[in-house]
């Protein structure tokens, strides 16, 4: 068996391998991370980054690190040096996080149709 398949099999196995955090406590973590990222708006558009659909991907890690992919509305976006500090700064508050890192992303890009329909609402999009 090669190196190349003995890894593949190495990383399929951990990731199908379940989660050491408890399930409740999983569940907890969870929904006060998307309240942590409801938090931190856009500040030329009156909407959080959650329901604009900034956000990508949340993991969580069993050592309770969390990685965050997220993107902007544009790479121009004036905001791109705060907002990763923010969401680090609001997921890192939630209580039972050790740490928060912020990827920025460009793929997929961000189009105003993974808005929320709480997001369409604020903005007044429909």
């Amino acid at each position: 068996m090669s190196d190349d398949v003995k890894a593949d099999e190495a990383e399929a196995a951990s990731a199908e391998k379940p989660s050491t955090i408890p399930a409740d406590e999983m569940a907890r973590l969870t929904d006060e991370i998307v309240g942590a990222l409801k938090t931190v708006f856009d500040p030329e558009i009156p909407a959080d980054i959650y329901e604009l659909g900034l956000i990508y991907k949340v993991d969580i890690d069993d050592d309770r690190m969390v990685n965050i992919d997220m993107t902007l509305t544009t790479p121009n976006c004036p905001s791109a040096a705060e907002l990763p500090a923010q969401v680090e700064n609001a997921v890192s508050g939630v209580p039972g996080v050790r740490e928060a890192k912020v990827n920025i992303v460009w793929d997929p890009p961000w189009d105003p149709s993974r808005m929320s329909d709480e997001a369409r609402a604020v903005l007044n999009m429909w």
